[in-house]
């Protein structure tokens, strides 16, 4: 009767959290971690000497995900929503830190990472959830001006152009472009006019095509996308790679573990271009079935905050539609590189690529969504403590 007892105190107690994010959220990471193990074996058995290295580490990177999620799930929104500017502060002194000779790591050219013994920590990471948070609590406290002054949409994005100087200092494009569509898309949510959108809009689009203008490896990357074929042998190698291995795959794949691309033919191919991988061994269901996975995931989150909105906490709600836009627009890009779409950029696909501090950011920026979906099935009023979990 105990064992019983004890049983259905540890369902009550998972069946506080939104059961639909959890599992989708669960099958996605499980099966990124066998498509990831699947891209990296054949690379760690020549670059370590060990086929399970990569496999090894993101099961550890995966296990701090997971208590990095439930400790964000423990404390209370409010806390975050106050907690804000600190918050933005802290992952700003990283982004300067990582710049500092000595400290930052540079790897192929790009200083993004701070190293911790044999782990890095990417800050552009933190960031990403840490501007979410901070533009979620500028457009509750500042909604009015938001949706009636310049000044409401001019002032969080000073504070974006300070952000995306520090990343293009590392360089690292694909994190500003990420967090400055997050960030337009957000502020467009939260009220912003039209003609406030589309003038800024327009703005960082010129700003973002003359940095590739005037850098010539940027350049070098946009001719190569329009005609890949034309150089396959050097700039346009990866992405015909890549191209090659959504061929091979055709509708049903080739057989979990039987790519041929990943054999050092794909460059990168369990970070960046693990998606082609995925198209390899298990053709066009695949990929769709994975994407599906995503577009769940997003739903749910819109759906929370849809309903974070109708319960008019609004913080709570631009969170929500913040962390959908992240994921969402970290998805499209990925593919979109992977498929030829866009030009080739170094950015992982979430919950799938191999590396630990994407990994750690999205768990804790989704662990923020489970909290938010927690308390509002809390009655108005109920006084729940930061650190200590209630079921209500």
């Amino acid at each position: 009767m105990q064992a019983l007892r004890n049983g259905e105190q540890i369902r009550k107690r998972w069946l506080m959290w939104d059961e639909v994010l959890i599992a989708v959220l669960a099958t996605l990471t499980t099966a990124g971690f066998v498509m990831m193990g699947s891209a990296s074996m054949d690379y760690a058995a020549e670059s370590t000497g060990d086929p399970f290295f990569h496999i090894n580490r993101q099961a550890i990177y995966i296990l701090i995900s997971i208590m990095v999620m439930r400790l964000v799930m423990q404390v209370p929104i409010r806390i975050w929503e106050h907690g804000a500017p600190v918050l933005l502060m802290l992952a700003v002194a990283l982004l300067v830190l990582v710049l500092v000779p000595g400290v930052g790591r540079e790897v192929k050219g790009a200083q993004r990472w701070i190293g911790f013994g044999v782990a890095n920590l990417q800050p552009s990471e933190l960031m990403k959830v840490a501007f979410v948070v901070f533009v979620a609590a500028y457009m509750k406290r500042r909604q009015l001006e938001l949706r009636t002054r310049w000044t409401g949409m001019i002032k969080p994005l000073v504070v974006l152009a300070v952000v995306v100087a520090l990343l293009l200092a590392e360089p690292d494009f694909g994190a500003s472009v990420v967090i400055a569509g997050t960030t337009m898309g957000m502020l467009f949510v939260g009220g912003a006019r039209l003609i406030q959108f589309l003038v800024f809009a327009g703005f960082g689009g010129v700003l973002a095509a003359l940095m590739v203008l005037l850098s010539p490896y940027r350049m070098q990357r946009l001719v190569t996308y329009l005609d890949p074929w034309a150089d396959q042998f050097n700039s346009g190698y990866q992405l015909t790679q890549a191209l090659i291995a959504f061929g091979r795959g055709e509708w049903i794949g080739e057989g979990l573990g039987n790519s041929v691309q990943k054999l050092f033919y794909l460059p990168e191919a369990h970070t960046d271009f693990v998606f082609a991988i995925i198209g390899e061994e298990l053709g066009l269901m695949g990929c769709l079935l994975f994407l599906s996975l995503f577009a769940a995931l997003i739903a749910r989150i819109l759906g929370i905050a849809a309903l974070a909105s109708q319960s008019e906490r609004r913080f709570q709600s631009y969170l929500c539609t913040g962390a959908a836009l992240l994921i969402a627009s970290q998805v499209f890009i990925n593919v979109g590189v992977n498929s030829g779409l866009l030009p080739t950029k170094g950015l992982t696909l979430p919950l799938l690529s191999y590396g630990g501090s994407s990994l750690i950011g999205t768990f804790a920026l989704l662990g923020m969504v489970l909290r938010v979906e927690f308390e509002l099935r809390v009655p108005e009023g109920t006084d729940i403590k930061a650190w200590r979990l209630r079921h209500v």
